[in-house]
């Protein structure tokens, strides 16, 4: 599972291919709320503090 910006989706969903041979689904944060969850505030690629827009899982 990675939470990133709109930027850094891309590599987000190659490591998803490279780690779990299978395409991701691609959650728009903006548009969703998980009931037991909150997603970080920031993008989780180094170095990046742009905000977190999408969950690829």
């Amino acid at each position: 599972m990675y939470v990133v910006c709109k930027e850094h989706v891309e590599i987000a969903i190659d490591r998803f291919l490279d780690e779990f041979e299978e395409a991701p689904d691609v959650v728009n944060l903006e548009e969703t709320k998980f009931a037991a969850w909150d997603p970080p505030p920031h993008c989780e690629e180094k170095g990046c503090q742009a905000h977190a827009e999408f969950l690829v899982v």
